[in-house]
């Protein structure tokens, strides 16, 4: 049969029927329980029926390195999975990675019908429709595909653009500011609010601040809410001449984790000082301000790889991120407090825009209440089709 073009840019056998959306939608709901442990990979759920469409089996991809949705699904159903119809929000994969091919795992499982939402963009991992067709499988592809694609933005931004997926976080007073004129800065926000953001920490694979936040507020910058099964946690700092103290808190605890990103500035000294530590060290050319070029850094973080990228600096890094129009997504903690004054600083410094219509335009997401506080996200206007309705 040809494809035909759907609205959501997906193409797909034929419309859904309802049948194939509520188990695809379910699939999505068993997707969602993954996004703490799944990333670098994407999250992704499957549901089984079997040969007279009753539930058989459910599963969803828990860690990376941990069995897929697919497999943990058919285990799950056993035999009754034979003749039944899977229901997958990501083509499966085909290829040897962590784990074998989910391809393979569905063709020897008798499977006669696949259900897809969106097919899988990465060139090694793809492939997995063709493979089960000529195997004999009846596949449908794009059942709610623009809800799958909202549910993985982070991943899809990733392997379609092979650079992170840039989110910069701030806790801010109701006038923008993000400390007084002095530099105080703790705590603007409450309780609630800094527990989210902490949570926030759980869904990313990497947090990065400059020097200038850790010389000023010695952040550990780690997770500590338990959330994410997976020990792999990046924190990287931005530190042209690696000019942080030695006994840095963020070095003294598993300095292993640490990534300091710096130029040619950097003297051999210091150098060899924080390798001493265990640290990593990644040299980077100097952008046109004298600080490691971003894009540069991106691509090399992309290849880690880092799927999604915390961004916990201050306004001048904020600010850098801005000016290079690589901010994808921004988490606001708003307070309700008018902090003043000119000198006080705002959570985005930088050149910032010259002219209003050469600033840059985001969509709101969402707004959600934090006891006192309010967690306003907004995403880039030209990435918002990922969270439209259908």
């Amino acid at each position: 049969m040809r494809c035909s073009q759907r609205r959501d840019g997906m193409m797909g056998d034929h419309s859904p029927n309802e049948t194939d959306l509520r188990w695809m939608r379910r699939a999505l709901e068993l997707a969602a329980r993954g996004r703490f442990g799944a990333s670098p990979n994407p999250m992704v759920g499957a549901v089984i029926l079997d040969v007279e469409g009753r539930l058989a089996g459910e599963g969803f991809h828990e860690r990376v390195g941990g069995p897929h949705a697919e497999i943990n699904a058919l285990a799950e159903a056993g035999e009754r999975a034979r003749s039944g119809t899977l229901y997958v929000t990501l083509e499966p994969c085909n290829h040897y990675g962590k784990t074998p091919p989910c391809t393979d795992a569905i063709l020897e499982a008798g499977m006669a019908r696949v259900v897809i939402a969106i097919p899988d963009p990465n060139p090694q991992a793809g492939g997995g429709a063709a493979r089960l067709r000529s195997g004999g499988v009846q596949v449908t592809m794009g059942v709610a595909a623009v809800e799958a694609r909202r549910l993985n933005y982070r991943w899809l931004h990733w392997a379609s653009a092979q650079k992170p997926w840039i989110t910069l976080k701030a806790a801010v007073s109701l006038d923008g500011k993000v400390a007084t004129r002095r530099g105080d800065s703790r705590w603007i926000t409450c309780e609630a609010a800094r527990r989210r953001s902490l949570e926030l920490r759980e869904e990313y694979d990497a947090i990065l601040v400059g020097a200038g936040t850790v010389r000023a507020d010695n952040p550990r910058l780690t997770r500590r809410l338990g959330l994410n099964p997976n020990g792999r946690w990046l924190r990287i700092v931005l530190d042209s001449a690696l000019d942080i103290p030695a006994d840095a808190a963020l070095i003294r605890e598993d300095p292993e984790s640490v990534l300091l990103v710096h130029t040619d500035r950097a003297p051999a000294d210091r150098r060899e000082r924080f390798r001493d530590a265990g640290v990593r060290l990644l040299e980077i050319e100097p952008g046109p301000d004298g600080r490691p070029a971003l894009t540069t850094l991106l691509r090399a973080l992309a290849a880690e790889p880092v799927v999604s990228l915390l961004v916990e600096g201050g306004p001048a890094v904020h600010g850098s991120f801005n000016d290079a129009g690589l901010a994808d997504e921004i988490e606001l903690f708003l307070a309700p407090v008018i902090i003043g004054g000119v000198q006080a600083p705002a959570a985005i410094g930088g050149l910032g825009a010259g002219m209003l219509d050469e600033a840059k335009r985001y969509i709101i997401v969402s707004v959600t209440r934090h006891d006192t506080d309010v967690e306003i996200r907004v995403i880039r206007a030209n990435e918002a089709d990922v969270h439209r309705a259908d």
